[in-house]
């Protein structure tokens, strides 16, 4: 049986788009899908998608995510649209800012502002820098980033930038700021800069019963930091993503792994930091559903799924986001994310159809009186038709 849902709960969704696509698949045409994929969203009332930027291993193929916002925001209504997330160690923090505050403006507020210190080591590689340094740079970028986004002069000298009396020349078009959030995964670093600085987090790095103690002790960790920098925590910002897909049926859902899944495993394995799916084992698909990583079933699973992520966080978050992960085909892909929006969703928005049952169920209590008093009406008015005409009605009746 569906779980019945809290009234006073609402919990966005939205999709973390790297993306992941396949080394045999046209990047062309890869790259145009994944722009179908968020028009399709928008469509469906997803609040948010969130764009990665990576510059190696052949896999995730995005390198400016601020290019695809750009181009994403033409084509869609509702969605917001976030870097997810710019590497803060390979930009200069002014020309950065400066391209997302305008992007604030040509999106009119629906860009969001993701962070983090960069999550493939063979980026950093390539551009000289050293893994030891990148959360530092990151924590170093984003206090300047705080200030020059919200229209402040910063002069700061370190051993990778210089910024001499530097300040915007717009105005930001979202009020007070454009909306920013910072990656956390198994390192401190990035709750305890989202809390210090009053921001969001996204969590990042699975979501097994480890993973989401994990997730919610940064959440811990984020919340002292903001207290301790006069901020005030938020579980509205707070996002969590997880993997996804659901079909009309289990044995659907499980069928159309076949598609992709073995490829991203791969990946993951060669390329990526840390595994998806350890070696030696024989059923991925049984592994990622039964480790907590994924949910891969029906609605109903997945409903049950995204509760287990609210539990696991001792408190709520403000947005789950799907890892979009093209394990599945094109069509059966769309499909997924429509049967989501249509029967995952509403369970997890106030209970938005809460209104309705209750309608439905006045309606139903009321049937015996008030639709006997309506069906007498109606005879009453055909029996007065036949004894003024003469006439009969037939099967009106």
């Amino acid at each position: 049986m569906t779980p019945q849902p809290l009234p006073d709960r609402y919990l966005k969704t939205g999709i973390f788009l790297a993306p992941f696509h396949a080394l045999d698949e046209n990047p062309t045409l890869a790259i145009e899908r994944d722009m179908e994929l968020v028009e399709h969203l928008d469509r469906l009332n997803y609040h948010e998608a969130w764009i990665g930027e990576h510059h190696s291993g052949g896999y995730e193929i995005i390198a400016c995510p601020e290019m695809f916002i750009a181009a994403a925001a033409v084509k869609t209504r509702h969605i917001r649209l976030g870097t997810g997330v710019v590497s803060l160690p390979y930009h200069n923090p002014f020309t950065l800012a400066s391209r997302m505050m305008q992007l604030d403006h040509m999106t009119r507020g629906r860009a969001m502002f993701g962070v983090g210190p960069g999550s493939l080591i063979y980026d950093a590689e390539k551009i000289g820098l050293k893994a030891a340094d990148q959360r530092r740079r990151m924590a170093e970028s984003l206090d300047v980033l705080m200030e020059l986004m919200q229209g402040r002069m910063v002069t700061k000298k370190t051993d990778w930038f210089n910024l001499v009396e530097a300040k915007l020349q717009l105005q930001p078009y979202s009020q007070p700021m454009i909306e920013m959030a910072v990656a956390a995964s198994r390192s401190p670093v990035g709750s305890t800069a989202s809390g210090r600085h009053g921001i969001g987090m996204i969590s990042i790095g699975g979501t097994s019963d480890e993973a989401l103690a994990g997730h919610a002790a940064n959440w811990g960790m984020h919340e002292d930091a903001a207290k301790a920098g006069g901020k005030t925590a938020n579980r509205s910002k707070w996002r969590i993503t997880t993997f996804a897909h659901v079909a009309e049926t289990r044995e659907k859902a499980r069928a159309d792994m076949a598609y992709g899944l073995k490829n991203f495993a791969q990946y993951f394995t060669d390329v990526a930091t840390f595994p998806i799916i350890p070696g030696g084992i024989e059923d991925p698909v049984n592994y990622l559903i039964e480790s907590g990583l994924a949910c891969i079933g029906t609605p109903d699973d997945c409903i049950r799924h995204f509760e287990r992520l609210w539990k696991g966080s001792n408190g709520g978050f403000g947005t789950v986001l799907l890892l979009a992960h093209n394990w599945a085909d094109w069509e059966a892909t769309k499909r997924s994310y429509e049967l989501m929006a249509r029967y995952v969703h509403p369970h997890f928005q106030r209970g938005s159809n809460s209104l309705r049952q209750w309608s439905y169920d006045d309606a139903t209590a009321k049937h015996e009186t008030a639709g006997a008093e309506s069906k007498a009406a109606v005879l009453g008015e055909i029996e007065k038709f036949e004894r003024a005409t003469g006439k009969k009605m037939g099967n009106a009746r």
